[in-house]
């Protein structure tokens, strides 16, 4: 399952499509410059490793940039976003949501 996974949010965080992508105010309140290399840096992310990604989902990484540190999340939730996905394999049964924050807001 973690192969279905990991392509399903591989093709979200790569596009930017197919789910919700929200920032933290902390990432709203930067230049405008400096969130969209933020969001060039999630999108093109690679540096995936067993301590960033246990489950081999590729749904967490960081890195930084400007001088910030910066986290992303992929969290998985029920079609009408009250609950968790019952099947995060299932694009039917599941709408990702990417967050992009400032380490320091985690």
């Amino acid at each position: 399952m973690s192969a279905e996974i990991r392509a399903l949010n591989d093709a979200f965080r790569t596009t930017m499509t197919g789910g919700r992508v929200v920032m933290t105010t902390g990432v709203d309140a930067l230049p405008s410059d400096v969130k969209a290399m933020a969001i060039r840096r999630v999108a093109t992310f690679t540096e995936f490793i067993p301590d960033n990604d246990p489950h081999r989902e590729h749904d967490f990484g960081s890195f930084e940039v400007a001088g910030q540190k910066f986290f992303w999340k992929i969290d998985y939730y029920d079609p009408a976003m009250e609950f968790g996905s019952e099947d995060p394999a299932d694009p039917a049964k599941t709408t990702r949501v990417l967050t992009i924050m400032l380490a320091s807001e985690y």
